[in-house]
């Protein structure tokens, strides 16, 4: 049975794993219709998804049809003013087939310009507390990258929940186990963990999901794309202990030979108006970088649709990357490696 937190001052009793909506987006209908009932039929009681993920929410709502009581459902805008946002939360309650949402959030909140204009009379936030008053919404969270921007933002006292990367990597990173988690703490701000597994780049997922668990937050997310995905996190929740000293020092080596340009998959990148599935080509990065599966990797890339060669430079993605990647460069270094031969 996975382990039961409280969500901040919600109030809401979710368990300590919870799904993440962005993977939906990229499965088909059949297959992400599984995972959320495989999810749901496991005990996760907690589903995360927004409106810029894709077809996420329509196929969310399909599995969760006529289990609306089991489950608290979660999106997201990314909308600053309150008509855009006031908009995205319609579309999203049509999309997910529901009167209401347990939380809706800012979403990417990561400069303070952003967060000003939220606040702002006419901003987002208006909208939010409108469709709150209106019991569209029960409570109101904000998500980012940026520690700082997010303790300003809790400051204010108008968010029940943060969502921020909580992981091994970007402990090293934004450090929001210590500039962040405190405060939401002192404040009863509920704490989703994203990113609990670092996209994918952590060797053992295990002790990566172990690490997150471990810290002072109420709910980790990850993204899971196969009912496999989710059997093996369930099982690794429901079992959870912390880490050990030296399964902590193992992790903390891995991460410092990482380095700080590491992808997470989360795929804001994208589109590329070349059509190059960057996420793809990391994907396969590290495939042959850091699993020994170069031959594979090799193989996959060249039947990739667009190839890195196709990137003209324009730097939309990076402007759009929040972990201010290097797309560019890394694209070309990618190429050399996964275009050459063994």
């Amino acid at each position: 049975m996975l382990p039961e937190r409280r969500l901040g001052r919600t109030g809401l009793k979710v368990r300590c794993l919870g799904l993440g909506g962005i993977p939906v987006r990229d499965r088909s209908w059949e297959a992400a219709l599984a995972v959320v009932r495989s999810a749901l039929d496991l005990g996760i009681n907690f589903i995360d998804t927004a409106r810029g993920y894709g077809d996420s929410e329509a196929k969310i709502g399909a599995a969760v049809a006529g289990r609306r009581q089991e489950v608290y459902l979660a999106s997201k805008t990314p909308k600053r003013d309150a008509a855009g946002a006031r908009e995205d939360l319609e579309t999203s309650l049509k999309e997910l087939k529901v009167d209401y949402l347990d939380l809706y959030q800012l979403h990417g909140v990561d400069e303070k310009e952003d967060l000003e204009k939220c606040l702002a009379p006419g901003g987002a936030l208006t909208a939010l507390k409108e469709a709150q008053q209106a019991g569209l919404v029960r409570f109101i969270g904000i998500t980012g990258h940026n520690p700082g921007v997010l303790r300003e933002a809790l400051k204010t006292g108008e968010f029940d929940t943060v969502m921020v990367p909580v992981n091994i990597l970007d402990r090293f990173i934004f450090n929001a186990e210590e500039t962040l988690l405190p405060l939401a703490r002192e404040l009863d701000v509920g704490v989703i963990a994203m990113k609990p597994l670092a996209g994918g780049v952590i060797k053992e997922p295990p002790l990566a999901l172990r690490y997150t668990l471990s810290q002072a937050v109420d709910i980790a997310i990850p993204g899971m794309g196969s009912v496999a995905e989710v059997e093996e996190n369930v099982r690794l929740a429901s079992e959870f202990k912390a880490l050990t000293p030296a399964e902590y020092e193992g992790l903390v080596r891995e991460v410092r030979a990482l380095g700080r340009e590491v992808c997470r998959q989360c795929g804001y990148c994208l589109p590329c108006p070349q059509g190059i599935d960057i996420r793809e080509v990391f994907r396969l990065e590290g495939m042959y970088d850091r699993y020994e599966r170069k031959r594979e990797a090799q193989a996959l890339y060249r039947e990739l649709t667009v190839l890195p060669e196709a990137c003209v430079s324009c730097g939309a993605c990076e402007k759009r990357c929040p972990y201010d990647l290097p797309i560019r460069e890394k694209l070309k270094r990618a190429a050399a490696k996964l275009g050459g031969s063994t």
